[in-house]
């Protein structure tokens, strides 16, 4: 591990076998590029990050990958988006996505396995999350592939909720001359949804499990209910996959775990695939919502990998 300074940022850097690890633990705990060294000399980019990104406003990149965390993508409270109820009542502010991907971590501990780095809310995230609590994030890095865990330790006197995630940039598509409609993916999933503009769950019926990334229905949709922990994309001629597993030693696995897969627009250079603790706006309709006891903690682990 290596650390070099970069736009005014400390970046670290982790050269594993053929992959290189590129991260800013400081500026939300962000994982920023992961690049394989292929056997003919060239490299590919397996975790998109954009070129020109500004490292002023990481939180705002479209790359890598940023923490979701307290909860994933859009809360609402009687129709008004960005609010949600807490436990005790009281209706709060509620960035989409959380505030950890624009929040300042310390760095707890950074080796040649990897790094753990610990939230520092501010004022606006106590605003939004008025609990007594500590969030780390954890990566383990290794030649083909990493996990990720989301920890959250419970210092307050009442079960304190959360339905965090990640947003994975991926490079996409990878290979010359290919489009998206080259590549499938396979979910599965017995239930798929949209997200309502009002925050409700529209289920989408009937659904494919398994498709290509090329059919613009596909976008921003959301599956889960699933059968098994592992979401696998790739060309479809079945080489070179992608699987995305949730990790079932972990705290908060369960049926409601989910699968978002999301592009900005038909030009982007990634797709992101998205693995959740359960589907957006789980204050709400509490599907996927976990809580974690007094004096207790809970953890949420995925891993990548090159299948």
């Amino acid at each position: 591990m290596e650390i070099i300074e970069h736009e005014g940022l400390k970046l670290h850097r982790w050269n594993c076998g053929p992959s290189t690890y590129l991260a800013c633990p400081e500026r939300g705990g962000r994982l920023m590029n992961w690049n394989l060294r292929m056997a003919d000399g060239s490299v590919r980019d397996i975790i998109h990050w954009s070129e020109g990104a500004d490292y002023g406003n990481l939180a705002k990149v479209r790359g890598g990958n940023p923490i979701l965390f307290p909860f994933c993508a859009r809360t609402y409270h009687k129709g008004k988006v960005d609010e949600w109820k807490a436990p005790d009542g009281s209706v709060r502010p509620m960035p989409r996505h959380g505030f950890a991907r624009g929040g300042r971590f310390e760095v707890v501990s950074a080796d040649e396995h990897g790094f753990a780095a610990e939230l520092k809310p501010d004022d606006a995230a106590r605003e939004a999350y008025p609990f007594q609590y500590r969030f780390t994030v954890r990566y383990k890095f290794e030649a083909l592939s990493f996990r990720v865990y989301l920890r959250l330790e419970n210092f307050d006197e009442t079960p304190i909720p959360w339905s965090a995630g990640h947003h994975f940039y991926f490079t996409l598509p990878w290979h010359e001359g290919l489009e998206r409609k080259d590549y499938r993916f396979h979910i599965p999933a017995k239930k798929c949804f949209a997200h309502a503009p009002d925050g409700s769950l529209e289920l989408i019926k009937p659904f494919d499990k398994e498709s290509d990334f090329g059919r613009s229905e596909h976008n921003d949709r959301i599956y889960t209910k699933l059968k098994d922990n592992l979401a696998s994309f790739g060309p479809n001629n079945g080489e070179e996959d992608i699987g995305i597993r949730f990790l079932k030693d972990a705290d908060t696995y369960s049926q409601w775990n989910a699968f978002a897969i999301w592009t900005e627009s038909e030009g982007s250079p990634f797709y992101c695939v998205e693995p959740w603790m359960g589907p957006p706006n789980s204050p709400e309709h509490r599907k996927g919502l976990h809580a974690v006891n007094p004096g207790e903690s809970a953890e949420f682990g995925v891993e990548v990998s090159l299948l």
